[in-house]
C-alpha cells in the first residue's frame, strides 16, 4: 500500500523542492572549476544568476490559478467532466457570451484567453510557425524524443505514469495526437486567428492539464515537497524550450541551419501558444543564451529518481514506433526507415549514460543514416538561403509531408486531449 504524503502547509515547503538538486550540484567542485574555464575562455557564464534561478524555481510550486478555479467550479464540481467538455466546446464555436449562465470563472479563462498580451508581435509569432513547418516530420523526432531524456526525474514522470497516456500502447496513440497539435498551431495565421483549430485545442489541452494536476497533487504517490506542483509552471515553460531553443541546436547535427534570429522567433512563438496553454511563468528567458542556462539548470538538477515509470515511459515510445503494422513493401520499408530515422534522432538527444540505462534501439547503423542524410538537409538550407523561392518551395513540401505522414498514421481518427477520469492506480 503506497504511503500518503500529505501536502505541506506553505509555510513548511522548502524554498526548491528536495528532490530537484540544483543548488547542491552547483556547490560540487567539479562544476565550479567548469564554470570558471567557460566563464575564462568562453566568455559566458553557462549558469544563471542565482537570483534569475530562483524565480524559475519558485514556478516548480505555480500551476494555472484562472483555469484551476474554472476546473474546480466545473469538472470537479456539480456539471462533471463530460458536460464541462459541452460548454467549453460551444465556447470555443461561438463565444462565451453564446452560452447562457456561464460561471465567473468561465468568464475569466476565456477573457484572458482571448486577450492578446501587449508583448505579442505577429511577425515573430508567424516566422517561428515557418520555421516549424519547414522542419517537417523532423520535428515530430525531434519534439517527441528529446523529452524522453527528462523522463528520469520523477517531477515529471510520476504524473505521466499515474495518467497512463504515454505510456505502454497509449504511447503512440498520444504521440500523433500531439503531433497533429504540433500541426494545427504552425499553420499560418493559427495561433492569433479566434476559433481557430489551434486555439480550440490549446484550451483543450490546458484544461486537461489542469484536471490532471488536481488528481496528481491528490495522490498518495505525490509528494509536495520533493517535487512542488504536478505540471508545475517550470516543467511547461521546459516543454516550451523543447520546442525552440533545444531543437533548433540539436537539428544542426541533422543539416538544419537555424541561426540566431530563428531562434528568438522560435522563443516569441513559443511563448504565445505557451500563453494559450496556461504557460504564466513568472519569468520568461530573454535572450537565446538565458534560454540556454535555464535548460543546463534543469539538467544538472536531475536525480534520476523516476525508476520503473520513467523506465516504462522511456521505452514504451521506440517500441510502440517498432510494433506499428504495415500493408505491403513500400509501407514495410517507409516504418524500417523511419525506425531507424527515430533511433538516430535519439542517439543525438540521450546522454549516453542515460541511454545505458534502458532497453533502447541500437545506435549503430541508424546514427550513419543521420549522417548520410545530412548532407542532403544541408543542401536545402543553403538553397533556402540564396536561391530566392527555394525557401518557401521547400517549406511547402515540409509541411505537405508531415500532413501526408500524419493522416496515414492516424487513419481518419481524432485527437482527444480529454484527461482520464481516473488515473491508473
Amino acid at each position: 500500500m503506497a504511503t500518503v504524503h500529505a501536502v505541506p502547509a506553505a509555510q513548511e515547503l522548502p524554498e526548491t523542492p528536495t528532490d530537484f538538486a540544483y543548488w547542491e550540484t552547483l556547490r560540487k567542485p567539479e562544476l565550479q572549476r567548469f564554470r570558471r574555464r567557460a566563464q575564462r575562455f568562453l566568455r559566458f557564464d553557462p549558469f544563471l544568476p542565482d537570483d534569475v534561478a530562483r524565480e524559475y524555481i519558485a514556478d516548480m510550486w505555480a500551476g494555472d490559478p484562472v483555469a484551476e478555479a474554472f476546473v474546480d467550479d466545473t469538472v470537479f464540481g456539480d456539471l462533471g467532466a463530460r458536460a464541462t467538455r459541452k460548454l467549453v466546446d460551444r465556447a470555443l464555436e461561438e463565444g462565451v457570451d453564446a452560452v447562457p449562465d456561464a460561471p465567473e470563472s468561465m468568464r475569466a479563462l476565456f477573457a484572458e484567453f482571448e486577450r492578446v498580451p501587449d508583448w505579442v508581435d505577429p511577425e515573430l509569432v508567424e516566422k517561428g510557425a515557418a520555421i516549424w513547418r519547414r522542419w517537417g516530420t523532423d520535428l515530430f523526432a525531434v519534439a517527441g524524443l528529446s523529452t524522453l531524456e527528462i523522463y528520469t526525474e520523477a517531477a515529471v514522470a510520476l504524473p505521466l505514469s499515474l495518467t497512463g497516456g504515454y505510456a505502454g500502447d497509449n504511447a503512440l496513440r498520444r504521440f500523433l495526437e500531439t503531433g497533429k497539435f504540433w500541426v494545427d498551431v504552425s499553420e499560418p495565421g493559427a495561433l492569433l486567428t479566434p476559433h481557430s483549430q489551434a486555439r480550440k485545442t490549446a484550451m483543450r489541452v490546458r484544461i486537461m492539464h489542469v484536471s490532471v494536476r488536481r488528481r496528481v497533487s491528490e495522490h498518495p504517490e505525490w509528494d509536495a515537497a520533493k517535487w512542488g506542483t504536478p505540471i508545475s509552471q517550470l516543467y511547461m515553460l521546459l516543454t516550451l524550450m523543447g520546442g525552440s531553443v533545444a531543437p533548433a541546436l540539436f537539428l544542426w547535427g541533422a543539416g538544419y541551419q537555424t541561426g540566431p534570429d530563428d531562434m528568438r522567433a522560435l522563443l516569441h512563438y513559443q511563448r504565445y501558444m505557451g500563453y494559450l496553454l496556461g504557460v504564466h511563468p513568472r519569468r520568461y528567458p530573454e535572450s537565446v543564451s538565458e534560454a540556454f542556462k535555464l535548460v543546463s539548470m534543469t539538467a544538472i538538477a536531475r536525480t534520476y529518481t523516476s525508476g520503473d515509470h520513467g523506465k516504462e515511459l522511456i521505452e514504451s515510445f521506440p517500441k510502440a514506433l517498432s510494433s506499428r503494422e504495415a500493408k505491403g513493401l513500400r509501407e514495410k520499408l517507409r516504418h524500417e526507415y523511419e525506425r531507424h530515422l527515430y533511433a538516430g534522432y535519439l542517439a543525438l538527444f540521450m546522454q549516453p549514460q542515460t541511454r545505458a540505462k534502458y532497453d533502447l534501439p541500437a545506435v549503430f547503423p541508424s546514427i550513419l543514416l543521420m549522417a548520410a542524410r545530412a548532407p542532403v538537409v544541408g543542401a536545402g538550407e543553403l538553397a533556402r538561403r540564396f536561391i530566392p523561392g527555394a525557401g518557401d518551395r521547400l517549406e511547402r513540401r515540409a509541411d505537405a509531408r508531415r500532413k501526408r505522414w500524419l493522416a496515414a498514421q492516424l487513419q481518419g481518427r481524432e485527437a482527444e486531449f480529454q484527461a482520464a477520469s481516473a488515473l491508473r492506480r
